[in-house]
């Protein structure tokens, strides 16, 4: 993929490939603000009030709509409305067979979004609004997201309140913790592309969702529901469900393509083309591609690779028909913990010798090494690759309504994931001198020496009690992972608008069906490790009284091969009805209700292990394959369901209330690696009250929340330097809690907008092992102590500034994240951390703007996590001065240039 091949598709659809024969009408319109700019993406609906007929379009990227050939007659009526703006209506016109109209409209702000369309978190037939939803729902628009210019999946939701979200870990592989639901990765919510699954298990072992969804220019909003109704359309969805809803085709050709630089050696490129090809056809294509070495620069390009996309559909009379493909080919670094401290202010900061802000431990050193396996066979370890995905996806979609007030949709899904995930992660930190006290033991395998010590690998230098000024190794483990995947998704549902005497009902009934194969695969390795940027290789060796070398006990720096060794396949098979009903009893009140039956097969077969020994210290206690294969077939159901209400009490305010009984029920991901894994069907009760309240010059949006979290099971692992030790334990949550949303528009040139979330949330009934100095000890309760990794407080705020009649735009984010833990037993504190971005956009012209971010401006260390392999239970660095935890990335910034036409 080259960006001269973006450039010559967007030069084949640039042609106009419509055209106005004589006696075909066309009507064209300019939708601008009140300032004068194009109101891009509106929706246009054309009425003639004769007939009753309607047709809809929708404005391109220059705010321009065209309609051909409109049936002669009238009179014409044609309502524009966007989300931020009053809806405007022009009446009166009637329209000849071969008139050619012009139109302009002016749409007046409102900025308050109540009027924009929810698509996602239902099912029903009919239009519903953000005024009338009766759960919680954020929408992300195309506006926020190119000034916001996110760099993942997970930062695109930061601004999401209720949802706490790492994405320090790079472009892939963050984490998302949804209203006090203390379960990593995307655990309790599900990941939607156009309303669609990306992954029916969206929190899969190691293959979390967001590995294989890249956001691009392809994508036009973002719908974020939390909580609410979303367990009952959406499999694996406690918590919420976030849907990614690419670009519409118009009426007329357009298209955006947009370039990026960086520091960091980022360059992107970014294209979305579309056109209608006749006869209801329509055609685009879109994609990106990108190379960078990352924030964290280990020495190689880590960030390469893009995607590209066709999307071909037709729509006639009252139904449509849509094929997406999209192949996605990329590789993304992977970020770990690294070594962090105190300085004599109390304030976090790298090691001595180690940059937090931009350091990284893997290096030259660490990007390809062959580790030794148990028949004695190479494992190539090649770490450049990072998170490499290579996926093709096909979606198909059809609905029509076939019957006054029936509707019929259906949408499938196939995708085929090829996914390694390699990485280098720091198991262990600690000086060289704790070292050598600790691995005592290994004088008695060489006869002759004194004492222990390292040695660079590269150049046999050794390593002295104050090497890079701090003195440090790092123990680490290089770890490889395989997972290729197939999987077929499809939701069928029917609907119904009927009424029972002066209410309204929107009837649905659904059926869900997800097939999965995976195979999972696994090797590790051990290597010491110096502490300084870019870490280097160390060998343990044994010296004599004169300081030679007496035995090497490590292979080029492995000290231990195949200390993780996994190799397994499995399916699953899940099968899901869902009835749902929207009964409008009054024009002010609704009544919504759902409920899902989901029954879930999974199967499949792990490799038991036995341990090696090759005849070296590096190869004396590794783990590998027996040959015996144990298998498994297990099934799991459980029932769902939902009640909520709205009202509303003017045009600009609304009350709702929901109560939701949710479950994650398991599945493959309990079983892939240990068929004797404890399977628990892990159910929540989650409950809202909402007030929606928006004028012109201000907005709130307010939700109390509950979420009770029952069976949350936890995996304490204690790495220590001579292996593992692990316990596991289930407890159930309660989480109290408040979001807020707001924004306020004083005057033109300035706005600021913000968001908080303010929750308590408790575990309740969890006695589990305690941990000191990497042993489980006694038991311990931990009823009553704070969730890990949630802060009670979190606000984030954005002062705008609108100059140059609109011609600049300048923001800055600032973040607030409060104390949080790293484990149960609350022993170690994140610290509370505030981070602040700065965004711009220039408007050059109507076609072309440029945009600008600084992310993270004041080089805030602030940590997102601590280290996990020291037990998330009850943590064994609990009190450490020097610890390994995981920052915020240093400052970057990268500049954009966008062109529409």
């Amino acid at each position: 993929m080259r960006i001269p091949f973006f450039l010559l598709l967007a030069l084949l659809f640039h042609i106009n490939l419509t055209s106005n024969a004589q006696g075909i009408n066309e009507i064209k319109g300019q939708v601008n603000d009140e300032n004068g700019q194009p109101v891009t993406y509106a929706s246009v609906v054309a009425r003639n009030h004769s007939t009753g007929t309607t047709t809809t379009t929708q404005t391109d990227s220059l705010g321009i709509f065209i309609y051909h050939n409109l049936s002669a007659g009238g009179p014409y009526s044609f309502a524009v409305s966007h989300v931020g703006f009053q809806t405007q209506t022009i009446s009166g016109y009637d329209i000849k067979a071969d008139a050619n109209i012009s139109l302009l409209i002016k749409l007046k702000a409102v900025e308050n979004g109540l009027n924009e369309v929810i698509v996602t978190g239902r099912a029903g037939a009919l239009n519903r609004t953000k005024l009338n939803t009766s759960y919680s729902v954020t929408t992300i628009g195309y506006n926020a997201l190119s000034l916001q210019a996110p760099t993942s999946v997970t930062e695109a939701l930061k601004s999401v309140p209720g949802f706490w979200v790492e994405a320090t870990g790079g472009e892939a592989s963050g984490n998302v913790r949804a209203r006090g639901v203390p379960v990593d990765g995307y655990g309790s919510i599900q990941l939607l592309e156009d309303g669609i699954p990306v992954q029916h298990d969206p929190a899969l072992g190691y293959l979390n969702v967001d590995q294989a969804f890249r956001f691009d220019e392809t994508i036009q909003s973002i719908e974020v529901v939390r909580g609410g109704p979303s367990s009952v359309f959406y499999s694996n969805a406690p918590a919420g469900a976030v849907n990614f809803i690419p670009r519409a085709v118009g009426d007329k050709t357009e298209g955006v393509f947009k370039l990026t630089a960086g520091d960091y050696s980022l360059n992107r490129a970014d294209f979305w083309v579309g056109a209608p090809i006749g006869d209801g056809w329509k055609l685009s294509a879109g994609g990106f591609y990108r190379t960078g070495t990352g924030v964290r620069n280990p020495g190689y390009t880590g960030n390469h690779g893009g995607q590209i996309r066709a999307s071909l559909g037709k729509t006639w009379d009252k139904s449509s028909f849509s094929v997406d493909f999209k192949q996605l080919n990329d590789d993304v670094v992977f970020y770990t913990d690294l070594p962090m401290t105190y300085n004599s202010k109390g304030k976090i900061v790298g090691v001595h010798g180690f940059d937090g802000n931009y350091g990284a431990i893997a290096g030259a050193e660490t990007q390809r090494m062959n580790m030794v396996q148990g028949d004695s066979s190479l494992y190539h370890y090649d770490n450049t690759v990072g998170t490499a995905v290579n996926r093709s996806q096909v979606t198909v979609k059809f609905q029509t309504e076939f019957a006054k007030d029936w509707f019929l949709k259906n949408s499938l899904r196939y995708s085929n994931t090829q996914t390694q995930r390699n990485g280098l992660f720091a198991l262990n930190l600690l000086t060289a001198d704790s070292f050598y006290k600790a691995q005592s033991g290994l004088l008695g395998q060489a006869p002759g020496a004194s004492k222990l010590g390292f040695q660079y690998v590269t150049t046999g230098t050794a390593f002295n009690s104050n090497q890079n000024g701090n003195g440090m190794v790092i123990q680490g483990g290089l770890r490889g992972i395989t997972m290729p995947q197939t999987e077929v998704d499809n939701d069928l549902h029917l609907s119904h608008v009927f009424y029972t005497g002066s209410s309204k009902h929107d009837f649905n009934f659904g059926y869900y069906y997800a097939h999965f194969n995976q195979n999972f695969s696994r090797y590790s390795s051990k290597v010491y490790l110096d502490v300084e940027n870019n870490s280097r290789l160390l060998n343990i060796v044994a010296l004599d009284g004169a300081g030679k070398v007496v035995k090497n006990f490590s292979d080029n720096g492995v000290s231990q091969y195949g200390y993780e060794w996994a190799d397994a396949n499995g399916e699953q098979t899940t099968n899901a009805l869902y009835v749902s009903d929207e009964w409008q009893i009054t024009p002010a009140l609704r009544i919504d209700g759902g409920v899902r039956w989901e029954y879930t097969q999974t199967d499949g077969v792990v490799e038991q292990s036995k341990t090696v020994n090759l005849g070296t210290y590096a190869t004396s206690a590794m783990t590998t394959g027996n040959g015996v294969w144990q298998g498994y077939n297990h099934h799991f159901d459980y029932t769902t369901w939902t009640l909520g209400a709205d009202y509303q009490l003017s045009g600009d305010m609304g009350l709702f209330g929901r109560y939701t009984s949710a479950a994650r029920i398991p599945g493959f991901a309990t079983y892939y690696n240990n068929v004797s894994s404890s399977a628990v069907t892990q159910t929540m009760q989650l409950g809202e009250v909402g007030f929606k309240f928006a004028r012109r010059l201000y907005s709130l949006y307010a939700t109390g929340f509950f979420t009770r979290y029952n069976n949350v099971g936890f995996s304490n692992t204690v790495s220590t330097l001579n292996g593992f030790t692990t316990v596991n334990a289930f407890a159930n949550t309660n989480t109290y809690g408040l979001e807020l949303e707001g924004s306020l528009f004083p005057v033109k040139w300035f706005d600021v907008s913000a968001t908080a979330t303010l929750q308590h949330g408790e575990y309740q009934g969890l006695v589990a092992e305690a941990v000191t100095g990497g042993t489980l000890t006694q038991k311990y309760n931990y009823n009553g102590n704070k969730l890990i990794r949630v802060p009670q407080a979190s606000f984030r705020v954005v002062p705008g500034f609108n100059l140059f009649g609109n011609h600049l735009r300048l923001q800055a984010p600032v973040e607030y994240e409060g104390k949080r833990y790293t484990d149960v037993a609350n022993s170690q504190i994140l610290p509370a951390y505030t981070k602040l971005d700065i965004d711009a956009q220039v408007n050059v012209t109507r076609e072309i703007s440029v945009f600008g971010v600084i992310d993270n401006l004041t080089n805030s260390l602030g940590l997102t996590e601590g280290n996990p392999r020291q037990g998330e239970i009850q943590s064994a660095a609990a009190g450490q001065y020097i610890f390994l935890a995981r920052p915020l990335l240093g400052r970057s910034f990268k500049v954009s240039l966008r062109y529409k036409f």
